[in-house]
């Protein structure tokens, strides 16, 4: 009986020591892992603070697209083999996903900014869309510029000639110019934006840092645009909502058209802009026959219009007169005389795509970049 008892103690010292060295075991295991998963978190960290010797400076490029990008294909090959010199940023429709199922790229995999909004045209969601795109890039200390795009926009030029052109100088290219005669200024946005400090321009800027930040951390200049920028409801508009009963709040400002401008000229920035856009849209339609290549909207190229000459004649463009100022803007870079434009729209997927099969686009500037 006591040499049963005794074999029962034994066993049960084992199962002790047994069950003690598996648990040093696990605890140890656990302690390693969470020590490996701590000093990862901690390198992901300082690679963030301190910037990669091989690391170069990034260009944002901030597209606002519908759904998906009907020109991905022509990007895809603008940006081949230039891994690290650039980000990407898509802002879609609420709940839209890059996914293999959407993009054909897989530079714009995934892309899509998780908090994006419902855009509609002439109203100052447009603008917020810009403010959540600044939002995603600015948190990359990597990206040093911030390229604004929409879905229909193409570049002229190869990745190369295209970074180096934009990187060259350290301002801003921010279409803006003074227009007395226009009746956009809504007299209630004063005096928070005097009228002195309305200016006008094309949205598709190309912003350092700095004015990049100075449109992200905005909180006075952007609420009167909220408030005091609604589009009119014009009689073109009325069949597909009903007209406002109280007409009298609205009033036509185009948001896109002035917010960046506007809130960079009360920041007393001018001085540090190069005063143009460097992408391309025809305006001027009087003498187009067609009545949908009318109205505010820039005229659209299809694929008929997609002609070697079409490209040359946008490349040609060397200087650009702004009558409201008496100024006449000469295109240059590195201190010579250049193109203007890098980017061009209106284009649909069938004429971008003869273009990029009939290598019109993306080609050298200049050999020595």
């Amino acid at each position: 009986m006591k040499k049963k008892v005794s074999q029962q103690k034994l066993l049960y010292r084992w199962k002790r020591k047994v069950y003690a060295t598996l648990m040093f075991a696990f605890c140890l295991g656990t302690f390693v892992f969470i020590q490996a998963r701590f000093n990862g978190i901690t390198a992901s960290l300082d690679s963030l603070k301190k910037p990669r010797l091989d690391q170069k400076p990034q260009i944002a490029f901030l597209f606002i697209a519908r759904n998906r990008l009907p020109l991905e294909l022509v990007w895809d090959a603008f940006f081949q083999g230039e891994d690290g010199k650039f980000s990407i940023y898509v802002h879609s429709r609420p709940g839209f996903v890059l996914s293999e199922a959407t993009t054909r790229s897989k530079f714009f995999l995934d892309r899509q900014v998780n908090d994006s909004i419902q855009v509609d045209w002439g109203e100052s969601t447009m603008i917020e869309a810009e403010r959540v795109l600044l939002r995603h890039a600015l948190r990359d200390p990597f990206n040093h510029r911030f390229v604004f795009l929409s879905d229909s926009c193409i570049p002229l030029y190869s990745f190369s000639y295209t970074y180096n052109y934009i990187m060259s100088t350290p301002t801003s290219f921010v279409d803006s110019f003074a227009d007395t005669k226009d009746s956009r200024y809504n007299p209630r946005m004063n005096p928070i934006i005097p009228v002195h400090n309305w200016r006008k321009g094309s949205q598709w800027v190309v912003l350092n840092r700095k004015h990049a930040e100075i449109v992200v951390n905005d909180t006075s200049v952007f609420p009167m645009f909220q408030q005091h920028c609604r589009r009119k409801s014009l009689p073109e508009f009325w069949r597909d909502r009903p007209v406002p009963a109280e007409g009298w709040k609205e009033h036509n400002c185009i948001p896109d058209e002035h917010y960046v401008q506007t809130l960079l000229s009360q920041k007393g920035v001018d001085s540090e802009l190069t005063r143009r856009s460097l992408t391309h849209s025809a305006w001027d339609l009087s003498s187009s026959k067609s009545n949908e290549r009318r109205g505010w909207h820039p005229m659209t190229y299809k694929f008929s219009d997609a002609t070697p000459d079409l490209i040359q004649s946008i490349k040609g463009i060397d200087n650009i007169n702004y009558e409201t100022e008496y100024r006449r803007e000469w295109c240059s870079h590195k201190g010579k005389p250049s193109p203007c434009f890098l980017f061009a729209r209106k284009f649909t997927r069938p004429a971008a795509l003869r273009l990029l099969r009939e290598s019109i686009l993306l080609e050298d500037k200049e050999q020595d970049n």
